[in-house]
């Protein structure tokens, strides 16, 4: 029996009704990412009591959503096949559980399919008009702590978005203006009237939706790299890679660890997968409240012996250099060979695993962190973040997020086949950091 136990489930509608017949057309991109789901989790800790009252952050919580029709809404058809949001104010399910054990002693032995259960999720019926596409679950550890999870389907919003709704309940809460409000209609993401598919990234999407990635057992392993040892590897490359970020050094720093542990490609070379966050990237940026898919991937392949046994300075100034070239042109351009797909009738096509077949890593350093609300959290930041992506397949996904600590400092998750989990942990290269490893496998 599991540690973690749902006690109840509620469902929690917007404080004002929404328009009758408001309906919201999800993206190109948004349907390409239908095959996938989010799982976010926020561990805070808090005043020791009997037990933690929802009711006053249910009422926040109600108010907020007013601003999100597409959360408390429901998947249905348009005419032309493609999902459509009906603005129906359904609401949003919330689920309270509680958690055996304390916070700490769950952060030190929860493993990767654990913390998963704080995140209880139902998969997409065949139907979906009656199926709530967003839940929440607040989960009381003995002792005080709460956990805060989020799962969504990643067909409605990226990790992205998934902060910025708990980030505007917080401040909804705390009676403060919401940051970052939601925005759903951005031109850049529509169809261009003369587009461009001969690009390197439409390519990859291409080769990407053909790919048969192989079903592997998959383990969970978190890293938590301190401030400080960050800074000292970043001096310690800083004449090959004077300008690399923390990103760019943990990327290279994982890849060649994992690189020999994996079989090159039939042209001698490793591959990464490389995943950023594009609304900044845009000529007129897209708001960063925009709700919705906002995710580029593109290709990076190094030699062999470029990636097995080059200096980690160089691997990450090559991984920077990569980074830098993903421009606006590349973004459109994937979102001009997906519009292409389209059968007849304007149906898009089919999705495909976006995280895969090769090792991906993603960047999320840009995550703004929800506070908790002080009158009842003792520490108003999170102890901790997780974030999982559902349906991961291929050789693996590397998450790199901002970590409470801030600074330099970095919480890496790290999804691989389970054979080769067990390695990557005993990594000289990796333990030189002293990083805090998470018991996720």
């Amino acid at each position: 029996m599991g540690r973690v136990t749902v006690n109840s489930t509620l469902t929690v509608v917007s404080s004002k009704p929404v328009r009758q017949g408001l309906t919201l057309k999800l993206s190109a991109l948004d349907h390409a990412m239908g095959l996938h789901s989010i799982h976010m989790v926020f561990y805070y800790r808090n005043n020791p009591a009997p037990s933690f009252d929802l009711d006053p952050f249910r009422v926040s919580l109600s108010e907020v959503l007013s601003m999100y029709p597409a959360v408390t809404g429901r998947l249905t058809r348009g005419d032309d096949r493609n999902w459509v949001v009906n603005c129906n104010d359904a609401g949003i399910r919330v689920l309270r559980a509680t958690v055996g054990t304390t916070l700490d002693e769950w952060l030190r032995s929860a493993d990767g399919d654990e913390e998963r259960d704080l995140t209880v999720w139902e998969d997409m019926p065949q139907d979906p008009r009656i199926w709530s596409p967003f839940r929440i679950q607040v989960n009381e550890f003995e002792g005080g702590g709460i956990a805060i999870g989020l799962s969504c389907t990643h067909l409605h919003a990226d990790p992205t978005c998934a902060t910025l709704l708990l980030k505007s309940w917080s401040e909804s809460h705390r009676r403060e203006a919401i940051t970052h409000p939601p925005f759903f209609h951005p031109s850049a993401l529509a169809a261009r009237p003369v587009p461009n598919t001969e690009t390197k990234s439409a390519d990859y999407y291409a080769a990407k939706s053909k790919a048969k990635p192989p079903s592997l057992k998959m383990a969970t392993t978190t890293f938590r790299f301190s401030d400080s040892s960050i800074k000292r590897c970043l001096e310690e490359i800083h004449e090959s890679c004077p300008d690399a970020t923390p990103f760019d050094l943990l990327a290279a720093l994982f890849w060649t660890a994992l690189a020999p542990m994996k079989s090159p490609a039939s042209d001698n070379k490793h591959s990464l997968s490389v995943c950023i966050d594009f609304r900044k990237l845009m000529h007129a940026p897209i708001p960063y409240g925009y709700f919705g898919n906002a995710m580029h991937f593109s290709l990076l392949s190094l030699d062999k012996e470029e990636i097995e046994n080059g200096r980690l300075g160089n691997v990450t100034e090559l991984v920077r250099r990569h980074v830098s070239s993903i421009d606006e042109e590349e973004c459109r351009s994937v979102i001009d060979w997906l519009e292409s797909r389209k059968g007849e009738g304007g149906e898009y096509g089919a999705p495909f695993r976006m995280y895969g077949p090769e090792l991906t890593c993603v960047g999320m350093e840009h995550l703004v962190i929800p506070r908790g609300c002080e009158v009842v959290f003792m520490d108003a930041k999170p102890v901790h973040i997780a974030c999982h992506v559902g349906n991961v397949e291929g050789e693996g996904l590397i998450m790199v997020l901002p970590s409470p600590e801030e600074g330099l400092a970095r919480t890496v998750m790290v999804t691989l086949p389970e054979k080769q989990m067990a390695k990557l942990c005993k990594d000289q290269a990796i333990l030189r950091l002293e990083p805090t490893v998470g018991n996720q496998q």
